[in-house]
């Protein structure tokens, strides 16, 4: 049996051979992440899961899908590659435990100039390492050489996921009533938005920037900036089985204006209260050194708040100790007042 090579396609510049390589180094990773329900391995034309739907009324599927965004330029920069996997699957997973949904499976997508095994295998265990860290399964996915199309060095990452819910038990946005409260969860960093203004304000690519030390952040500008997104799912998981969630926002692109109020009815107000959290370090620096309004900042950043949820004031306090002991940082933000379906922010 012929063994699957080119050399023309080789000379075309893609090389189906470091594929396959790629694949058995990443091989030990994926395996990490098997849950009940995975039904083969990768290689496959399709990664199949047979989901236990015992206990659930109406099943319902919830997907989501994301990319890392122009972050990908900071590991580039810094030549590191095995943390930003974890960014791709928390910009998903975040957003389907929005709907009290459990992640099942995951699936990624790696666009890349040319196919360095070593590197593909980096960004794979990134990739696992988040799946793991939410209890779901990384069942298959894709690595497409484009050469041509971007630099040799380069690639871009998405991803996809399916989560399971019962229907009654999906969070809706109206119930939330006036006289709730708005608990925040702290971010790990500035996760995986705004970077593009992030590397005007600093002209990152400007030799020696990167790498600067900074007293303001305690650690260099590009580690601080790389830091991974904060995965929510299991500190939220065991927050539903203790309080009745109203409902949860995943605060990403578009800050506190565009996804706070994708969390409640249009005829409620949240009323942000400044000073009620801690505003990370390299929210200052980034508004300093930018020069941009409080108000661009709360519209593009997550502030320090990456994830918020609306609870009834009597919960208040077991929802901050339930998800203390999960290691998230959490404290009450806001109020839910009569409105117009703003956020008001003083």
């Amino acid at each position: 049996m012929a063994k699957s090579y080119s050399d023309a396609y080789k000379a075309a510049g893609v090389d189906v051979t470091a594929g396959y390589e790629s694949v058995e180094l990443m091989k030990k990773d994926v395996a990490r992440t098997k849950i009940p329900g995975v039904l083969g391995g990768i290689g496959g034309f399709g990664g199949l899961f047979a989901p236990d739907l015992s206990g659930y009324e109406k099943p319902v599927f919830i997907s989501g899908t994301d990319g890392v965004g122009t972050k990908l330029k900071l590991a580039f920069l810094l030549d590191k590659h095995d943390t930003i996997g974890i960014d791709c699957v928390a910009m998903c997973v975040n957003d389907v435990i929005c709907a009290g949904a459990k992640p099942l499976f995951f699936l990624d997508y790696i666009a890349c100039g040319r196919n360095n095994p070593e590197k593909i295998a980096s960004i794979v265990k990134g990739v696992a390492d988040g799946c793991v860290e939410s209890g779901c399964a990384l069942v298959g996915g894709e690595t497409a050489e484009h050469p041509g199309m971007m630099p040799e060095e380069e690639y871009d990452l998405a991803g996809f996921t399916v989560g399971l819910v019962d229907e009654k038990k999906i969070l809706k946005t109206d119930a939330a009533k006036a006289g709730d409260v708005m608990i925040g969860l702290a971010s790990s960093g500035v996760h995986s938005n705004g970077f593009s203004l992030v590397r005007k304000v600093f002209d990152i690519e400007k030799p020696g920037v990167i790498d600067m030390y900074s007293e303001q952040l305690g650690r260099p500008l590009g580690e601080t900036l790389l830091t991974p997104t904060q995965l929510y799912v299991r500190p939220i998981l065991h927050l539903l089985e203790k309080v009745n969630v109203k409902s949860i926002a995943h605060v990403t692109g578009g800050g506190f204006y565009e996804n706070l109020p994708r969390a409640f009815g249009k005829d409620l107000n949240v009323h942000i209260k400044k000073g009620s959290w801690d505003i990370l370090p390299i929210f200052s620096l980034i508004q300093k050194v930018g020069n941009i309004d409080e108000h661009d900042m709360f519209n593009t950043y997550n502030m320090g708040i990456g994830m918020a949820v609306i609870v009834d004031p009597s919960d208040a306090k077991r929802t901050i100790e339930s998800l203390k002991a999960d290691g998230i940082k959490a404290s009450v933000i806001g109020t839910m007042e009569e409105g117009g379906h703003e956020v008001v922010i003083d």
